[in-house]
């Protein structure tokens, strides 16, 4: 600009207007170019191509956020991530050492994709609902039945949570969980849960609405079914009669094993109603599961406040197991069954032994019939 008024002084007139607009253009030109050169750098200084997530755009959209795919790095599967610190929980559940911080450093509230592949978001939740007991009862059958509902999601294995990684925090608990829509139940299953004293507590820490689902069962065919997986597994067990009698002769039932301390259940129950009203608590009846199992779940579906979706259609008995089996979904080409391990043949065990069993199970029976307000008729 200097340049410019100098000229003015010495230059004619139509020269100096002539080399004025020659200079203002070349100004404009170089300015252009400055500003040009700082937009398109600045864009490229401030991205980091490393990063993945700076190729996806957050959205605020029907009340939640939600992920925008802009390119291919907006392909991130948290659920993957997920089903792989689960997978490495259950690999080493059993081993003190391992490192679990891993798990509880996962964002377990950020949105993704669920499960299901429908395309829809979800978070990770505390249940809402859990099957607490009881072993050999016929827990599995009812998680699996259940969680065909569309509005329930669940978590496959027992997390054993409330008692045996308690320590853990509910943060890892929540890690564990499936995604699921606000309309959905989460659910998890441990049969332990109900003879373990600390439980009911610990549950009523984290949420005083838990719903609880027991599966119950004639005890003395329970402690038969539970010896005689045990029995599968470790070939030189004693005899049932050695392990369920301290005199069989005098008829002592021998409490301190745990198979036959499970099938106490009015003791067990007394434990849970000091935490939950027994409104909160649905007793599933294990022998009406194998010959209506329709009937059993709907009961099932009422407590837990879903539209009655699982019906008898969705069932047929199968012969070979003696235990009911899902129809072949459309996505299969066969039927679904339950492992190998049910409807296992129990060992055969004398009628005396039976007899004495029901003998010491009889007031126990009467007092949890009373509790419940329902006879399951064991006799």
């Amino acid at each position: 600009m200097a340049c410019i008024l100098l000229y003015s002084r010495v230059a004619p007139s139509s020269y100096r207007h002539t080399r004025t607009c020659v200079c203002i253009f070349s100004l404009s030109l170089s300015l252009s170019y400055i500003c040009y050169c700082l937009l398109f750098s600045s864009d490229a200084i401030m991205q980091k191509p490393s990063d993945p997530t700076q190729n996806c755009l957050r959205l605020k959209s029907d009340g939640g956020k939600k992920l925008q795919q802009k390119s291919p790095y907006c392909t991130l599967s948290l659920d993957a991530r997920a089903t792989r610190e689960i997978s490495l929980h259950e690999a080493n559940q059993s081993n003190a050492s391992v490192n679990h911080n891993t798990v509880r450093n996962f964002t377990s509230d950020r949105p993704t994709t669920n499960n299901m592949g429908s395309g829809k978001f979800g978070n990770k939740k505390l249940p809402n609902a859990i099957i607490v007991g009881v072993k050999k009862g016929g827990t599995r059958a009812v998680l699996e039945f259940i969680r065909i509902h569309p509005d329930v999601r669940a978590v496959g294995t027992e997390t054993h949570f409330f008692d045996r990684n308690y320590d853990r925090g509910l943060d890892w608990y929540r890690c564990l969980m499936p995604r699921t829509m606000e309309s959905q139940i989460t659910m998890e299953k441990t049969p332990s849960y109900f003879v373990t004293r600390e439980t009911p507590r610990r549950i009523s820490a984290m949420s005083r609405d838990t719903k609880l689902i027991v599966v119950v069962r004639d005890p003395v065919t329970r402690v038969i079914s539970d010896y005689t997986q045990t029995l599968s597994k470790t070939p030189d067990l004693p005899s049932f009669q050695d392990l369920a009698f301290q005199n069989q002769s005098l008829g002592l039932v021998d409490t301190s094993w745990n198979a036959i301390r499970i099938g106490m259940y009015a003791l067990h129950l007394e434990n849970w109603l000091r935490y939950f009203p027994l409104s909160q608590i649905h007793f599933v009846n294990g022998e009406r599961l194998i010959t209506d199992p329709a009937g059993e779940l709907a009961r099932v579906q009422d407590f837990l406040g879903l539209k009655r979706i699982v019906t008898d259609k969705h069932f047929y008995f199968n012969r070979t197991k003696g235990f009911p089996c899902l129809k072949k979904p459309e996505s299969s080409s066969s039927p679904r069954c339950l492992g190998k391990s049910k409807g296992r043949t129990h060992i055969q065990i004398d009628h005396d032994t039976i007899e004495q069993l029901r003998d010491f199970y009889r007031p126990y029976n009467v007092k949890f019939y009373e509790m419940v307000g329902q006879d399951f008729r064991w006799e």
